[in-house]
């Protein structure tokens, strides 16, 4: 018995997100099928996270227990043989077997993808928020250095979660912009439900003037959703990086 590590890249807006739904289609089940077809079994995966219906990722990465002796590079060009085109199969390497995709990950980094122009542009439909209003990057770029270091995101945290703990630890968080284009880059060692999205739009509330530059602070230890911003959608998110212990090629 293999473990095998597939990383893969997907355009997430034809799924529901990751995991398996019992009524739409999700990234997990569309590359099982995939795997069902190449491995001529249907084996389970293993992901390294949940995404929600319309979130992207740069790199996602599961693991599969598989009696299938097929080569790693056959593996990848055979699965993206069979998947459809807004997936694509990156690489494939064999570990430990005790490797687990999820349990083993020690931090990942999202990227918000805005569209900070009046005009909005075809060509990024569902891949990014189109946000009218100017964003001053330096200016939120400052205010976001609040949410570095270790927190209780609790104010971050959509209403569902079932965590035991919302402590968090944010190792960086960055705000820069390419011409229309507005970039939010952070990296943690975990994020609660919906975390990434509603500090980009705690940082957007501050843009509109409904949460003062200087009160992130206060947001974050009140611990009350309601004192912080909207859920940014999900389009404008990307999965950036995976990160494992020891790994070079990941993350």
């Amino acid at each position: 018995m293999r473990n095998l590590l597939l990383t893969i890249k997907y355009l997430g807006t034809a799924y529901s997100g990751w995991q398996v739904q019992n009524n739409a289609p999700s990234v997990q089940q569309t590359l099982q099928d995939a795997i069902e077809k190449l491995f001529c079994v249907r084996e389970n995966i293993i992901g390294c996270s949940r995404t929600d219906a319309g979130v992207h990722a740069n790199m996602y990465c599961c693991n599969i227990r598989t009696e299938s002796k097929l080569p790693c590079d056959v593996v990848v060009r055979g699965l993206n043989a069979y998947l459809p085109p807004d997936i694509c199969a990156v690489s494939c390497c064999e570990v430990e077997y005790d490797f687990h995709a999820r349990y083993d990950c020690i931090g990942k980094e999202y990227v918000y993808i805005i569209r900070n122009s009046p005009l909005p542009d075809p060509f990024t439909f569902g891949r990014c928020w189109q946000f009218n209003k100017y964003i001053d990057v330096d200016l939120l770029n400052d205010c976001a250095q609040a949410y570095c270091g270790t927190h209780d995101f609790k104010a971050f945290c959509s209403a569902g979660s079932s965590v035991q703990s919302t402590v968090r630890t944010v190792t960086y968080f960055s705000v820069t912009r390419e011409e229309d284009t507005v970039k939010m880059t952070v990296s943690a060692d975990g994020f609660l439900y919906n975390m990434v999205r509603i500090m980009v739009g705690t940082l957007t509330d501050v843009v509109l003037g409904k949460i003062k530059a200087d009160e992130i602070p206060s947001v974050i230890s009140s611990l009350d959703r309601s004192r912080s911003g909207i859920t940014a959608p999900p389009q404008g998110l990307y999965l950036n990086k995976v990160f494992y212990k020891g790994s070079d090629n990941v993350g």
